[in-house]
């Protein structure tokens, strides 16, 4: 659910930058501001003054009903097909928009706006009470679900059966809907990082690498764990402890004030120590809320430092073509340094290397 206060900081923003308002049409951006969740809306928020909320005749109720669970039933609700003329028509000078998600024409309908500068994702990477807690909701059903799928058994039924069974179960806990397609690899497949799942079917001595997340109120969990269908050989043992060292590495480094690079540098440095550095071929991870994917993204190049309240992802991997891979990720919540500063990890699961009957 949106809070007021979303739009007050955006306003905020909007005159340090000494912009007089934003027209807003990304609708992941338009639910965190209004809490609408319907296909088609935009809104034109001023500096000073109330807002201005744009949608068509098939959300009347619905927009009238979302935004006025959000605080901002008093906001001025205009129901129209041509959203760009009437923002155009109603715009102050100095407008900024997402210009990234304008075709040419609706950047001239609005007189050229200057780009926004990414200013509600920049609000959307610290999360709120609210935020926190539905984050926290999809990766307890997360987390349960794997729990329940891992009991068993699972040699002899298929790649897609077991994906599907586990999605299954995350609805059945109460999620509203999976966060993204499962990725669910057994044997070779396990070193393809975002493997389809197929009718290969789970043999005894695979690796079994699950990548998946339950969806609830809008936010996503993003969980990879991998495990062993029997036995470990010594390989899956040694790989499975060089990702787990490394993600603890990496996890260490994801407090109030660090460099976001550094998460990078360190999760990196234990790969390279063990060396398995080269078999480590994706990104490290990623900010989660609204979207699966957001800012911050971990890397080298970024420049700036984490706040309390960031979640991100930690995701390092080794990746064996033809032979398996581990990847081993968990969706990681940036705690006040008033308590410590100790990163809070919401899937909470075993990352021993589980042998699976």
């Amino acid at each position: 659910m949106a809070d007021p206060s979303r739009l007050e900081r955006l306003r905020g923003l909007l005159a340090e930058g000494g912009h007089a308002a934003m027209y807003v049409s990304d609708l992941v951006n338009l639910r965190y501001l209004t809490g609408f969740t319907g296909s088609n809306g935009a809104a034109l928020v001023p500096t000073e003054g109330e807002p201005l909320f744009l949608t068509d005749g098939r959300y009347r109720d619905q927009a009238a009903a979302e935004l006025d669970a959000a605080g901002l039933g008093d906001v001025e609700i205009v129901i129209t097909r041509d959203l760009i003329g009437v923002a155009a028509g109603r715009a102050p000078a100095d407008l900024v928009a997402e210009t990234h998600l304008l075709d040419v024409d609706s950047w001239q309908r609005l007189d050229r706006p200057e780009a926004s500068g990414r200013l509600v994702e920049r609000l959307r990477e610290v999360k709120d009470e609210t935020e926190v807690a539905a984050l926290r909701r999809a990766c307890e059903i997360s987390c349960e679900a794997l729990e329940a799928l891992l009991v068993g058994p699972l040699v002899g039924r298929t790649e897609r059966e077991v994906a599907r069974d586990l999605e299954w179960r995350m609805l059945e806990l109460g999620a509203e809907d999976k966060a993204f397609d499962t990725i669910l690899a057994s044997g070779e497949h396990t070193a393809i990082p975002h493997h389809s799942p197929t009718d290969r079917e789970l043999r005894a001595g695979d690796l079994l690498k699950i990548d998946f997340g339950a969806r609830f109120d809008g936010y996503h969990a993003d969980c990879t764990r991998t495990v062993v269908l029997g036995p470990a050989a010594d390989w899956q043992r040694e790989i499975h402890a060089a990702v787990r060292e490394s993600q603890a590495a990496g996890l260490d480094r994801l407090r109030p004030d660090v460099p976001v690079a550094d998460a990078n540098t360190a999760a990196r440095a234990s790969l390279e120590a063990s060396g398995w550095i080269d078999a480590f071929t994706t990104g490290l991870g990623h900010g989660v809320g609204l979207q699966i994917h957001e800012d911050p993204f971990i890397g080298s190049a970024h420049p700036g430092r984490l706040v309390s309240r960031t979640v991100l992802t930690m995701e390092p991997g080794i990746y064996l073509p033809g032979r398996g891979g581990v990847r081993i990720e968990d969706t990681v919540l940036v705690t006040d340094p008033d308590h410590g500063g100790e990163p809070d990890v919401l899937t909470d699961l075993t990352k021993e290397l589980l042998e699976i009957d």
